[in-house]
């Protein structure tokens, strides 16, 4: 993570700045400690085989929240099937919740293991055009608890990161954990090395659900990650057999369109909440194309359409 200049103190310095910890903008950080101690100013050395790496990788897309319990991993895996459904791109998902990995039941992959060669981890392939790279490939048992600190959780995303080989990718949409603290820190600060790297948040409609939304926008903004805009999941909840929709978690403060107007980001789209959608993920079936008129699908298709649209624009 590199340090932004001294006239933008409401940023988050970085790590290697000499006012790492030290500076306005660390008050109330809970690594402010640990920078200040000088514990992680010293260069990384795999940074540049980690930056090597990435490189190969066209746009990096992290999804956020902040929030637990709102859908991230069912959004990241959903808004990366809709990316691959063009097939002339390639779209990998990379799973960094360390201690609750989710995608390969997701995906439908659960029984996969990974393989390693010369050139590193190989991804598991979910089609031709979308891999998927999670710790819980490397369990013994689904049922295992992964009960690491901080710095043990840091390295398997350096691991995964420097040493899975997806080849070239087009898209690597990140599912990450819930939370503004060691795992998002050590993400933002590798593919911050290889840029362009930008985020989507995902909230519910409820209040408490955008009290902790509020809090991640604040850490992008804070290490200098542009934001993409806002995905509201779970807006209402659609009937399949009377197709009434009903609000199940009630937006009394605005909700996400209030959320994005306050905060001057875009409303990348409003996803009810479809039973369909949980059948398919435990099943590991792609509920894009088992339900391809349903308003879930055509709701990720145009999300992934503007996240495609912001990605060119950088070009």
């Amino acid at each position: 993570m590199s340090s932004v200049p001294q006239d933008a103190p409401e940023h988050c310095p970085g790590t290697n700045s000499e006012d790492a910890g030290k500076a306005s903008a660390c008050a109330g950080c809970p690594n402010q400690q640990v920078c200040a101690s000088g514990a992680t100013k010293a260069p990384d050395p795999d940074l540049g085989a980690v930056k090597e790496r990435l490189d190969t990788i066209k746009y990096k897309i992290l999804v956020l929240s902040g929030k637990g319990g709102v859908g991230k991993s069912t959004v990241s895996a959903m808004l990366a099937r809709a990316l691959a459904l063009d097939e002339t791109k390639e779209v990998g998902i990379l799973d960094i919740d360390i201690c609750g990995p989710s995608q390969p039941r997701v995906l439908g992959a659960e029984e996969e293991k990974v393989h390693s060669s010369g050139a590193g981890w190989s991804p598991v392939y979910i089609s031709e055009n979308l891999a998927v790279m999670s710790i819980g490939f490397l369990l013994n048992s689904a049922d295992d608890a992964v009960i690491w600190r901080g710095p043990k959780k840091n390295g398997m995303i350096k691991q995964f990161l420097r040493d899975v080989d997806w080849d070239s990718l087009d898209y690597l949409v990140v599912d990450t954990p819930p939370g503004t603290s060691d795992e998002h820190l050590s993400i933002v600060q590798y593919l911050s090395a290889s840029p362009p790297v930008a985020a989507v948040i995902v909230t519910t409609p409820q209040e408490v659900a955008l009290l902790d939304v509020r809090k991640e926008i604040t850490f992008c903004r804070k290490v200098n990650i542009p934001i993409i805009g806002i995905i509201e999941n779970m807006t209402t909840f659609v009937c399949p057999k009377c197709k009434t929709e009903t609000a199940i978690f009630p937006a009394t403060t605005g909700g996400g369109t209030q959320l994005a107007a306050e905060s001057g980001l875009p409303l990348l789209g409003q996803l009810p909440l479809d039973p369909r959608i949980a059948r398919a993920c435990d099943h590991g079936q792609n509920f894009l194309t088992e339900e391809p008129d349903a308003p879930a699908t055509l709701g990720y298709k145009e999300i992934a359409k503007k996240i495609i649209e912001y990605c060119q624009s950088l070009s």
